[in-house]
């Protein structure tokens, strides 16, 4: 299931239905949209398949963590199948009401997930997923967006993203992510979410702001991805000066075990310190296989070690320096990489 999961984020469509009347279907909390509609989702359809693949990009980015979005997906099917062939029939557009009950779902995991990740032994990093770099660019017939604030599938998905995504309320992100990335109107986000339009869209403001005011310019994949090449092979021939040379003097490096492995539990922020670490922790890495691969949908890197995956590296790069690195070692976020 993990493997499918990640192709399914890598490779989602961007147009979830919408009802005749504009709004999303039933709710998490019972009412349904009224009328028939062609795309019902029959017991073993492919509209299943295709729905699903929709459901459950929309609900990593919204989550960061496969595992939830698979755990939240499931719980939305067995909702939709629970009912009978009546109460199905009833509902106008069963993609929209897949959706509307997978973001209301989503909005309660986040609820709780803040209180989950103050316990979390460490720090806490959205999970990595493998894949390719082919995107589409949003929901079309959707809401209008200015193009300076458009944010594309592509983008929602990298780790420097979904990082800032953790400091939104659970309510400005699942505004900002429907309306921004997936091109709901207002209107149709606030009755997934349960607000007004105008609410829903100073949700999204508040959000966008936060986020343009963290955000970095974005390199071309080309040099992100030569910079990520020469830190391997600077890490692997222990050069000191090449590795100074690569990272920004502000560099920042923040490292998620779970409490399942052995691993820095605090970011540790400066080129000298950074530098220290793998100095120090050279030994360890010695039997490490060091490959270069695509790290939600950026030039990345995995350590292995006989074969299996123990680490997955991300990267933030701000001109021509590594701004901020990103190692996941908590086995349970590396499923999708064994």
């Amino acid at each position: 299931m993990r493997s499918e999961g990640v192709d399914e984020i890598m490779t989602t469509k961007s147009e979830p239905a919408k009802s005749e009347n504009g709004g999303s279907g039933q709710g998490a909390s019972g009412d349904r949209a009224s009328g028939h509609g062609e795309d019902r989702p029959d017991r073993g359809s492919n509209v299943v398949d295709d729905t699903r693949r929709q459901l459950i990009g929309l609900a990593y980015r919204l989550l960061g963590s496969l595992a939830d979005a698979e755990d939240v997906v499931q719980e939305a099917y067995e909702r939709w199948y629970e009912m009978s062939p009546k109460e199905q029939d009833a509902i106008r557009s069963p993609a929209a009401w897949l959706t509307t009950v997978t973001s209301r779902l989503c909005l309660n995991v986040l609820s709780s997930a803040r209180v989950r990740h103050e316990s979390y032994v460490g720090e806490w990093i959205p999970e990595p997923v493998p894949g390719s770099t082919q995107w589409l660019t949003g929901r079309s017939g959707g809401a209008s967006v200015d193009p300076a604030d458009r944010v594309t599938l592509d983008e929602s998905i990298n780790m420097a993203f979904l990082v800032v995504l953790e400091s939104l309320t659970p309510a400005e992100r699942v505004a900002f992510i429907l309306h921004d990335v997936f091109c709901y109107s207002f209107g149709e986000v606030g009755e997934i979410v349960g607000r007004s339009p105008g609410a829903c869209r100073q949700l999204a403001s508040s959000a966008r702001k936060r986020i343009r005011d963290s955000r970095t310019p974005s390199a071309p994949t080309a040099q992100q991805a030569s910079l990520v090449r020469d830190f391997k092979v600077a890490w692997e021939a222990g050069d000191i000066d090449a590795l100074v040379g690569l990272l920004d003097p502000d560099v920042t490096a923040t490292s998620d075990g779970g409490g399942r492995v052995n691993t820095v539990l605090h970011p540790i922020e400066g080129i000298d310190q950074i530098v220290r670490s793998f100095v120090k922790l050279k030994d360890v890495f010695r039997d490490l296989i060091i490959s270069e691969r695509t790290v939600n949908g950026q030039p990345g890197l995995i350590a292995q070690r006989d074969g299996v995956t123990v680490s997955v590296y991300a990267f933030e790069v701000e001109g021509d320096r590594i701004k901020r690195i990103w190692t996941i070692r908590n086995p349970e976020k590396l499923k999708p990489w064994m």
